[in-house]
């Protein structure tokens, strides 16, 4: 997939098995999985942090083969989802970072610059989290109160 504001092409990955077979070393149950991911909710992990926890410690390359759901479906049932998506969360702390950095550098250009095409991002997901409904259609990004939903 291309860079949203470059002209350059993006990074390629690995691919995924062909087939969802369950690998034979994975040792856990479909509900065993279930208990760790709420487990891992609880302690304050994110959905992605969940999945390369359960990657790297547990041996479970991928819990969606097993429990037949991904992990942001189990914490929604569970009621374990943040309110604020979490790819919205991550742009939105790197403006914070971004507009720290401007306070005591006025005149970085280039971070200028980059804190347009971040803001930019965060205003195109939140109309998407708005027309899907993971967001409120009330619900505004503020510049001013961005540091609070950080903390």
């Amino acid at each position: 997939m291309a860079r949203m504001h470059s002209r350059k092409k993006g990074k390629s990955g690995s691919n995924r098995p062909t087939k969802p077979v369950v690998p034979p070393w994975v040792r856990y149950t479909s509900r065993e999985i279930l208990l760790l991911i709420t487990k891992l909710a609880k302690e304050g992990n994110t959905p992605s942090k969940i999945g390369m926890i359960l990657r790297d410690v547990y041996g479970i390359p991928d819990e969606k083969m097993i429990t037949k759901k991904s992990i942001t479906q189990i914490l929604k049932e569970k009621n374990l989802l943040p309110e604020i998506p979490e790819d919205l969360m991550a742009l939105i702390k790197k403006s914070v970072a971004i507009r720290k950095h401007l306070e005591t550098n006025k005149k970085d250009k280039t971070a200028l610059r980059g804190l347009q095409l971040t803001e930019s991002k965060i205003k195109r997901l939140v109309k998407y989290y708005k027309r899907i409904g993971k967001l409120p259609s009330e619900w505004k990004y503020d510049t001013k109160k961005a540091g609070m939903f950080v903390e």
